[in-house]
């Protein structure tokens, strides 16, 4: 058992050297195995490497060959276009040079033909001086007078044609002139009167009051004019009592206190109690009676326009206006004319007939006032529309029924037309049927008489004619003149209010055939 221990610890002893040697051996073997695969590698990376940069290498080559080759057709193509751009410049350079020597040689042409017209010109002015030099030689030879005594009796024909023309130049204009101030200063003073009113009947500033005998016109005078001094302080008009048989006349620029006048007068005469103290009580209910009447005329011009809703005070306004003429027409009688017009245009329209009727009946509302207040009829219109709370259309059409402004409204132009149509119609103003076809007459014969003129209608009252003219004859240019020779005939030849409105009309022709 011994031995066999020994003997193994012997092989092992003996075993474990040589296997130490034995793997010692084999390690450097598979080193050198090791190290020689990869020395091998080493020379295969190498040689791929190598391989891989001769291939960089030639594609470096291939590209920058491409490169250049391509920045030498790129650099040819530039020049080519150089050359083809510097080659299109010569080209109009020389064809430049070409046309400069052309005009060079037209200018030489001409100013040759320019030297030569320069002679003949200078030839003509010698002998047109030697002829002027003939020619006042025989003047002077005929006339016997020398140039110098020639030229001072020619300043002094023309100086005594200028003086004479100068003279009846400056009569004409003062005569003008005094014709324009006297013209003005009627206008002014019918204006004037025109404020004030005038009975729309007797169409004067009276009212005459008849009485039942003359031993009247006594009683009415009073002891040392008593009753007369009372009556005309309480009324404000006038009393003549004159020759007149069985009459007293009143006298007074307000209608309204004239009529106050003639209702108290006609009380007092009907009552036959005539002293002071009666003709106050009889004034005073003559005001009720005639402010009861104003009342009533303006409910009933409202009513019968078929206007509602107007302020008690614009109703009284109304009422106020049938004492108010315009050129004798009766201004409440012409609003409800311009009224019941401007419905029915507006119907026909489409429009708002109520608002229509009521800017039309209010059209002139400040002619009631305008006797009394400051300013136009149309602003004191305006003024009392806007007091009353009127709408804007309305204020509008009073403030443009005469042109003043521009119309806002359908309405408004409607007023306008309403108010030329009551005042333009034949017998509406003082003017008679006769007068007024005569002038209207007179008118056209004017415009027919001139050169050039077809046919011409006198419209809108004699207010405006409009002339047909013969194109052939007339330009657009002669119009502008034969309008102001038309006005001015007119003027000279004519008597009328106003304004009279010259209208040419003419026709562009033209005519074809279909063949």
């Amino acid at each position: 058992m011994l031995y066999t221990v020994i003997a193994v610890v012997v092989a092992l002893v003996v075993a474990i050297p040589v296997s130490a040697i034995v793997a010692v051996n084999h390690h450097k073997k598979v080193e050198a195995q090791t190290l020689g695969s990869a020395e091998t590698k080493a020379r295969e990376i190498i040689d791929e490497a190598l391989k891989e940069a001769d291939s960089t290498k030639r594609e470096a080559a291939l590209a920058a060959k491409e490169e250049s080759i391509r920045i030498k057709k790129e650099t040819d193509k530039e020049v080519k276009e150089l050359r083809a751009e510097v080659q299109r410049r010569e080209n109009r350079i020389q064809q430049k040079e070409e046309n400069i020597d052309k005009k060079a040689n037209s200018i030489e042409q001409k100013e040759a033909q320019l030297a030569k017209k320069e002679e003949a010109m200078s030839r003509q002015k010698e002998e047109i001086a030697k002829l002027n030099e003939q020619r006042l030689q025989e003047l002077e030879r005929i006339s016997g007078l020398t140039s110098e005594q020639a030229k001072e009796y020619l300043l002094k024909i023309v100086e005594d044609d200028v003086r004479h023309e100068s003279a009846v130049m400056i009569k004409e204009m003062e005569n003008q002139a005094k014709e324009e101030a006297e013209k003005k200063a009627k206008e002014y003073i019918v204006n004037a009167i025109q404020k004030c009113a005038a009975d729309h009947v007797a169409e004067a500033t009276i009212s005459v009051v008849q009485l039942p005998n003359d031993e009247m016109k006594g009683r009415i005078i009073g002891r040392e004019g008593r009753n007369i001094r009372t009556l005309e302080t309480m009324t404000g008009v006038d009393l003549i009592i004159d020759d007149t048989p069985e009459a007293v006349v009143l006298s007074g620029f307000d209608p309204i206190r004239r009529e106050v006048a003639r209702i108290a007068l006609e009380k007092l005469i009907v009552d036959g109690r005539i002293h002071p103290a009666r003709i106050e009580e009889m004034v005073e209910k003559a005001q009720k009676e005639v402010n009861e009447q104003i009342k009533e005329e303006g409910e009933a011009a409202a009513l019968e326009c078929g206007v509602h809703g107007l302020h008690p005070e614009v109703i009284k306004l109304l009422g106020r206006m049938k004492f108010r003429t315009s050129y004798g027409q009766n201004v409440l009688r012409h609003s409800v004319e311009v009224a019941q017009l401007t419905g029915i245009m507006a119907s026909e329209l489409g429009l708002d007939v109520r608002v229509a009727k009521r800017a039309g009946l209010l059209h002139d509302i400040g002619k009631a006032v305008d006797h009394e207040m400051e300013g136009s009829h149309i602003q004191l219109g305006v003024e009392i529309c806007r007091k009353y709370k009127e709408s804007q259309v309305v204020i509008n059409a009073v403030e443009a029924h005469h042109g003043d402004v521009e119309p806002t409204s359908l309405i408004a132009c409607l007023v306008q037309a309403a108010d030329a149509i009551s005042a333009a119609r034949p017998g509406a103003r003082r003017e008679t049927l006769e007068t007024y076809t005569t002038r209207l007459k007179e008118l056209e014969d004017i415009a027919n008489n001139f050169k050039g003129v077809e046919k011409s209608f006198a419209i809108q009252a004699g207010r405006e004619i409009r002339v047909m003219v013969v194109p052939e004859q007339v330009t657009d240019t002669d119009m502008v003149l034969l309008a102001r020779d038309i006005s001015k005939q007119i003027e000279a030849s004519m008597e009328y209010p106003g304004q009279i409105k010259v209208n040419l009309i003419r026709e562009s022709r033209v005519t074809d055939y279909a063949k």
